[in-house]
């Protein structure tokens, strides 16, 4: 897999180009720890002609205001994509350390299907005018409109766990909108940014400026973006602590946010579920080694079935493949980074120290001294104001909390900064239902039920952030809303 080679330039105002600097710095595969090639480390000059290129073409261009030739391009955009579907599942199993089975997933294949075309099939019928009923004042009519307008030069900050996904959900839908884009891709995971970059550039007739691509090892780029009175809005998904950073930056400003952030989130199962086929479901979150903000981490179950819950998991664990990524029985890779590994790693040991029992994994897996891995764990007894229960740990392990009713499992599962997303399980789906009511989350899984899809909006509440990806709703944040009333003697 360290044979993949990746595009190194950034794209700006419709060029592919090194960073103005000539610096660049090395991606590397964190399976192997080998660097796979390099990459533009954009600076501050790259910083300014990315934004001046895409506030030009928004105040000058028409991409604003011509709807049928953006959906023209966005399917250009949607088929080349999908013309390098296969190099791009190996470029993010090497860079990002996915597991090739969920490449087929959310990881390459369903971002690919509809991400950008979901989008920009709804322009047609995007709701850009809306008429409201005529009024009267002061003894005159009025007719009324209200028209939807895009928000202007937009940030898509992304992050390197789900990174083609994610930016490609960010851009279909502020493209769509009509605004302009400048990518600032994860510092870990550039070349899918990059080769994003490089078929705008060459294989579709998006304007210059309209999409522009950075690369940079350093974390002052995203800020110059935050800080750019140019740009109108922050599309961020990542950390909450980053994500905080980015809100008290932009507050002065009033910039539109977007901000999908951190999570907690608890898997419920309900004293009527079938614990036996239910609980070795929580392995799932071992999925891409935990690196997910919606993963179910917290396995919330019945006190009075608690030991047997905690067996279940625990052997479930036990059976996860971690290694890797290019083997299709593995359900975890590495972790990002050898910082992100002993980040993880010194979470476990806070479990420790606060009273938690490790019943299976706990430290690296035995016999791979190459690679950012952690063993699948379960930590047992956890109480949920523990550290482990209340902070996100980005990786494969599981906190198992004992509930005494469902009341108890509905405030246990609320009692957290994080409001992200949930699952419940049960034996009568309406009561599953019920529960699901009560969480303050933005998404639940029903009884295994998926939410997922471009055309569902996804985000969350407290400390998971601020607004809505994908959907209409998604769309909507990327637009800004315009009421006009106008006289009988006015014709539209």
């Amino acid at each position: 897999m360290d044979a993949v080679t990746g595009e190194s330039r950034l794209l700006i105002d419709g060029q592919l180009t090194p960073a103005a600097s000539g610096a660049t710095y090395d991606n590397v595969n964190p399976a192997t720890e080998h660097v796979l090639g390099d990459v533009a480390d954009a600076g501050s000059a790259d910083v300014e002609r990315a934004i001046a290129s895409a506030r030009r073409s928004f105040d000058e261009g028409r991409w604003a205001t011509d709807h049928a030739f953006r959906r023209h391009c966005l399917l250009q955009l949607h088929e080349a994509l999908n013309r390098e579907r296969e190099e791009i599942r190996s470029e993010i199993v090497a860079e990002v350390g996915a597991p090739i089975s969920i490449t087929y997933a959310a990881q390459v294949d369903w971002p690919l299907d509809d991400a950008i075309r979901w989008p920009a099939e709804q322009i047609p019928d995007g709701g850009w005018e809306r008429e409201l009923p005529d009024s009267e004042a002061f003894g005159m009519d009025s007719h009324r409109v209200l028209w939807k307008e895009p928000v202007g030069v937009v940030a898509a900050i992304s992050p390197w766990n789900f990174p083609l996904e994610v930016t490609l959900g960010k851009v279909g839908s502020a493209l769509a909108a009509g605004n302009t884009v400048v990518v600032k891709a994860a510092p870990d995971t550039p070349w899918n940014a990059t080769r994003l970059g490089r078929i705008v550039a060459e294989e579709t007739d998006i304007p210059a400026g309209v999409l522009n691509v950075l690369t940079s090892s350093r974390s002052a780029v995203g800020e110059q973006l935050v800080l750019d009175d140019r740009v109108d809005m922050i599309s961020f998904t990542g950390s909450t602590a980053v994500g905080r950073r980015i809100a008290g930056l932009a507050a002065p400003r009033m910039k539109r946010l977007l901000l999908e952030l951190g999570g907690k989130s608890a898997m419920i199962v309900l004293d009527d579920a079938d614990l036996e086929s239910v609980v070795p479901g929580s392995s799932l979150m071992c999925m891409h080694s935990g690196q997910g903000c919606a993963l179910q981490t917290r396995l919330l179950v019945p006190r009075s079935r608690y030991a047997e819950a905690v067996e279940l998991a625990t052997e479930s664990f036990r059976q996860i493949g971690i290694g890797d990524p290019t083997d299709p029985t593995n359900m975890g890779g590495p972790l990002i980074s050898a910082l992100q590994r002993d980040r993880v790693l010194g979470l476990i040991e806070t479990g420790r120290r606060e009273g938690a029992r490790v019943t299976v994994g706990g430290g690296r897996p035995k016999g791979m001294d190459r690679g950012y891995y952690v063993e699948a764990t379960v930590l047992a007894d956890v109480d949920n104001r523990a550290t482990v229960a209340r902070e996100e740990i980005f990786g494969p392990v599981l906190v198992v909390v004992p509930f005494d009713d469902e009341d108890d499992a509905v405030r246990l599962a609320n009692d957290n900064p994080y409001g992200l997303s949930a699952g419940v399980f049960s034996g009568d789906g309406a009561r599953a239902l019920s529960v699901a009511r009560r969480l303050r989350v933005g998404s639940v899984m029903v009884n295994g039920g998926l939410f997922y899809g471009a055309d569902a909006p996804y985000g969350g509440r407290g400390s998971s952030g601020v607004g809505r990806q994908s959907g209409l709703e998604g769309l909507d944040q990327y637009l800004e809303t315009k009421s006009v009333g106008f006289t009988d003697d006015i014709h539209e």
